[in-house]
């Protein structure tokens, strides 16, 4: 299961991401959008885990807070 993970703080990179989410389960991949042009992180991300893990990962760090930020944790939707 792809999840998205808003409102992140600009200073999280994928492996931190990677970590935070690890302590529910194995991720298989971790991304964090960057700007193109200034390299600096657009504030969200996608972290791939298996359905299980996923669901817990949801249920625990969704509206919590991350270096003051409250991020957001939900199924990624698919592209339109």
């Amino acid at each position: 299961m792809k999840l998205y993970v808003g409102n992140l703080p600009y200073e999280v990179d994928e492996p931190r991401l990677g970590e935070i989410f690890g302590a529910f389960g194995e991720t298989i991949s971790t991304t964090v959008v960057v700007d193109r042009t200034t390299g600096r992180s657009k504030g969200y991300g996608f972290v791939e885990m298996a359905d299980d893990d996923a669901r817990k990962a949801i249920l625990a760090l969704n509206r919590t807070q991350l270096d003051g930020r409250t991020i957001w944790v939900n199924e990624a939707r698919a592209k339109a």
